[in-house]
C-alpha cells in the first residue's frame, strides 16, 4: 500500500472532457475499457449534464444536483474488466440520488461498493440513514432507492458487480439493506474489505500485479465478505494476506501465524493457498522486504542511511541475515547495490 496509510487510493484523473481508451490486453482475456472525465475546460452550464451522462455510461446512472450555485468540479477514471466496473471519483459538493421513479427509468441490475476516501457522505436509504466516514465502504443494491450527500465534496472509489453474480457469491441471499464496513488500517478494519480496496486502487492506477488475477480476486474477496466462502481458488484469501503483509511488512514480528490470524484462517490453510501460487508465506514476506530494501538503497535521498538501519527499517532483526539474504537474492551485497544504483557516488 505504500507508506501513506491514510489515503488508500493512488487514483488520478487527468485531461479535459471525456476520453476513452483500451488498456493492453492480457493473453486470453479482453482488454480493459478505460474512460476518463474532467470538468476542466467544460462550460459551467454544461457540466452537470455531462457529469450525469458520463456516470451513466461508466458506472451507474445517477440523478445529480449541486449543493449551491458554484460550478461543479468533478473528475473520474473508470475501467471495465468483463462485467466488473471500477471507478475513482473526485468532486465538489453534490447530492446523488436513485429514486424509485429514476430506478424504473434507469435500472442497473448491479450491486455497488463505495469506498469513502475523503469527505463524509450522508447515505439515506429505505431503512434510515448512515454517516459514512473516510475509511468506510458501503455495499448496496443500486436498484433500491438511495440518496448520498457530500456537503464538503468527495473522493471515493467505486466497484460495481452484476446482481446475478453477487447472488451467486452470496448463496442467493439478496442485499436488502446497505452494509457498512471499515477498510482503513487499524483494529476495526476488515481485512477482506481492506484487500478489496487495495485491489480496486491498484487496478485503477495500473499497479496490480497480474491483470489476469484481478477479476477473480475481486469476486473471491466479495464472496468472503458476503458469505465467508473464499471459493476453491483461494485468491480472495491470498489477496487479503498480501494486503495485510504490505500493511505490516516492516514489523519484525510479522509471520505466518499473524497473517493467518488476521485474515481468519489456519496457518496450514494459509500455507496451502500460498503453495498453490508457488510460494510460501515466509518466502513472500522475505522477498517483499528485500525488494523494499533495494528501493531504499537506490534512493539518492537516503544514501547516508546505514545498511544496518535499512535492515531494521524493512523488518529484518539481524543485519548479517539481511546481508546474506540480499546477496543470495540479487547476487550482490547491499553496499555494492547502493554504489551500483547511485553510479559509484555512495559512501
Amino acid at each position: 500500500m505504500g507508506e501513506n496509510q491514510d489515503d488508500v487510493t493512488r487514483v488520478s484523473a487527468a485531461g479535459q472532457g471525456v476520453a476513452g481508451e483500451a488498456l493492453p490486453a492480457v493473453p486470453g482475456s479482453r482488454p480493459a475499457s478505460q474512460l476518463r472525465f474532467s470538468t476542466n475546460g467544460i462550460p459551467a452550464t454544461n457540466r452537470l449534464e455531462l457529469w450525469e451522462h458520463h456516470n451513466a455510461r461508466a458506472l451507474i446512472p445517477l440523478d445529480i444536483r449541486t449543493m449551491d450555485e458554484a460550478p461543479l468540479e468533478a473528475r473520474e477514471i473508470s475501467l471495465r474488466h468483463g462485467a466488473l466496473r471500477f471507478g475513482g471519483v473526485t468532486g465538489s459538493a453534490q447530492v446523488v440520488e436513485r429514486s424509485e421513479r429514476f430506478i424504473r427509468q434507469n435500472p442497473t441490475d448491479a450491486i455497488a461498493v463505495f469506498f469513502t476516501l475523503r469527505g463524509e457522505a450522508l447515505f439515506y436509504h429505505r431503512d434510515g440513514h448512515e454517516i459514512v466516514k473516510p475509511g468506510q465502504a458501503v455495499i448496496c443494491d443500486a436498484d433500491r432507492p438511495f440518496m448520498r450527500g457530500f456537503s464538503s465534496g468527495l473522493k471515493e472509489m467505486v466497484l460495481t458487480i452484476p446482481r446475478e453474480d453477487y447472488l451467486e457469491l452470496a448463496g442467493g441471499e439478496t442485499l436488502s439493506r446497505p452494509r457498512i464496513t471499515d477498510f482503513n488500517q487499524g483494529a476495526a478494519s476488515n481485512q477482506q474489505m481492506r484487500a478489496l480496496a487495495t485491489l480496486v486502487s491498484d487496478t485503477l492506477s495500473g499497479q496490480a500485479g497480474d491483470p489476469r488475477h484481478r477479476p477473480g480476486a475481486v469476486l473471491d474477496l466479495l464472496a468472503l465478505l458476503v458469505s465467508g466462502d473464499g471459493g476453491a481458488s483461494g485468491t480472495g484469501y491470498l489477496a487479503a494476506a498480501h494486503s495485510h503483509i504490505e500493511d505490516h511488512l516492516c514489523d519484525p514480528q510479522l509471520g505466518t501465524a499473524r497473517v493467518a490470524a488476521a485474515i481468519g484462517i489456519s496457518e496450514r490453510h494459509l500455507s496451502r493457498i500460498f503453495a498453490e501460487a508457488g510460494d510460501s508465506p515466509g518466502t513472500y514476506i522475505r522477498e517483499r522486504r528485500l525488494e523494499l530494501a533495494r528501493e531504499i538503497l537506490a534512493d539518492p535521498g537516503r544514501q547516508s542511511t546505514p545498511v544496518g538501519a535499512i535492515a531494521l527499517r524493512v523488518g529484518f532483526a539481524s543485519q548479517s541475515y539481511f546481508a546474506r539474504a540480499f546477496k543470495s537474492r540479487y547476487g550482490i551485497t547491499p553496499l555494492a547495490q547502493r554504489r551500483e544504483a547511485l553510479g559509484g557516488t555512495a559512501p
